[in-house]
C-alpha cells in the first residue's frame, strides 16, 4: 500500500472519530441540560403570555430588546426571540407597527431593514442582534395573512 494512501486513511480515520466525538459530547450535554432548558423555555412563555396581556405590540418589542440588552449573546438572543415571538401574540395592536417590516423571502429587503433595526437601536456591533428581528417580521408576515 503506498504511503499516500496509509496518510489518507489515517486522516480519514480521525476525522470519523472527531465527528463521533463531537456528536457524543453533544447528545451528553443535551441530555444533561434539557430539562433545565426546556424548564427556562416555559418560564420565559409564561413570562411573555402575562407581559403581552398586558401591553401593545411596541412594549413587547420594547422589553426583548431590552432583556437583550442587559446580558447579550447567543443565550439570550434565543431567549428574547422567544420571549418576542410570545408576547406579540399575545399583545394588543400598535398602530403602524409592521409598516416597512419586510416579508422574510425579501431577503434584500430584509438583510437591509435588520442592519438598520441594529443600528438604530445601537446594536449594530453585536453578532446576533439581527436574529432578534425574526420574530417580528413572522409576526407582521403572519398578521398580514390572517383575515381581519
Amino acid at each position: 500500500m503506498p504511503g499516500w494512501l496509509k496518510a489518507l486513511l489515517i486522516v480519514a480515520i480521525v476525522v470519523v472519530l472527531v465527528v463521533v466525538g463531537v456528536v457524543g459530547a453533544g447528545v451528553f450535554w443535551w441530555m444533561r441540560n434539557k430539562d433545565a432548558l426546556l424548564g427556562r423555555a416555559k418560564e420565559i412563555v409564561t413570562e411573555a403570555k402575562d407581559f403581552g396581556s398586558h401591553t401593545d405590540n411596541q412594549g413587547c418589542l420594547n422589553e426583548g430588546l431590552s432583556r437583550y440588552k442587559k446580558d447579550p449573546g447567543f443565550r439570550s438572543a434565543i431567549s428574547s426571540s422567544i420571549f418576542m415571538k410570545t408576547c406579540l401574540e399575545a399583545s394588543k395592536s400598535t398602530p403602524g407597527f409592521c409598516d416597512g417590516v419586510p416579508r422574510r423571502t425579501e431577503f434584500m429587503k430584509s438583510a437591509e431593514w435588520r442592519v438598520e433595526q441594529c443600528r438604530h437601536n445601537d446594536l449594530q456591533n453585536d453578532q446576533y442582534c439581527q436574529q432578534l428581528w425574526q420574530p417580528v417580521q413572522d409576526f407582521c408576515e403572519e398578521r398580514a395573512r390572517r383575515p381581519e
